[in-house]
């Protein structure tokens, strides 16, 4: 059910529309905390707002200050707005940055603004200094933007080696899962997902929060079934709620009584 009926519906039952606009809301922020976290968390995303802010008066002040580019570059990339990470990130490789930081993260730039070449060439000098870096990010950025571009088989090699080299990692298996998919390789794709759900399942309660959404890819089944659970459960609420009988209007009865003396 979308949220535009399941809106209908509570207005039809509370005869509110705006509070049945504001319970929608609710519920959906609260469903999304407790399971599948697609929505980014309000504080966070201002916070993340403000400091990019920051660092664009900071450049305005002083365009050589490398480490608030770096920064402001990696909050770009968080937004996916990859172009504008490659504008603010390149000065500093063409001013000598030519650490594995700067390399990993303009070549993810790179790569998800489409410049391929440039973007694989840059991941490939930052595995030279750190292949392991970031206990294999390169291979699963890698990995992650050949998938979004169409590059399967590529994506497939990328993603085999940050699995080998990450194990318990939920999201790599779910990502190589989708990949194998992409390549025609049906049956691995789904024993691949089949290990990431146990991966899920036996990892620490800590690692369990970060990953779940990637587990609840592994099993789409779960999150429909408990948001089906959840659904009924509120419109059930809300028809309980609305069979309730109204309280009736106090009457003062001396006043009731004066009324009815007095004459025609």
């Amino acid at each position: 059910m979308s949220k535009w009926m399941l809106w209908m519906l509570l207005t039809a039952l509370t005869g509110r529309p705006l509070l049945s606009l504001a319970l929608v809301i609710a519920a959906v922020f609260l469903l999304d905390r407790f399971t599948f976290r697609f929505l980014p968390s309000p504080l966070r995303v201002i916070g993340r707002w403000r400091r990019a802010g920051q660092l664009e008066r900071q450049l305005l002040a002083n365009t050589h200050d490398r480490r608030a580019r770096f920064e402001l570059a990696e909050l770009r990339v968080g937004r996916r707005k990859y172009a504008q990470a490659v504008e603010i990130l390149r000065p500093n490789l063409e001013a000598g940055d030519d650490d594995v930081d700067t390399l990993f993260l303009l070549g993810v730039a790179y790569l998800g603004a489409g410049e391929v070449a440039k973007g694989e060439l840059l991941l490939d000098e930052a595995a030279k200094l750190n292949a392991d870096y970031r206990m294999g990010s390169i291979e699963l950025e890698r990995g992650r933007l050949r998938l979004a571009h169409g590059d399967a088989k590529g994506a497939v090699e990328a993603l085999e080696r940050f699995v080998k080299g990450r194990h318990g990692t939920v999201e790599g298996r779910v990502l190589l899962a989708k990949a194998l998919d992409k390549a025609g390789r049906d049956a691995d794709a789904a024993l691949m997902r089949d290990e990431a759900w146990k991966d899920y399942v036996a990892a620490p309660g800590f690692q369990r929060r970060r990953e779940r959404m990637w587990a609840w890819r592994a099993r789409p089944s779960r999150p429909i079934t408990y948001a089906a659970i959840a659904l009924v459960v509120l419109v059930l609420g809300f028809q309980a709620v609305s069979h309730l009988s109204p309280a009736e209007p106090y009457t003062d009865p001396y006043s009731a009584g004066m009324d009815e003396d007095l004459p025609e």
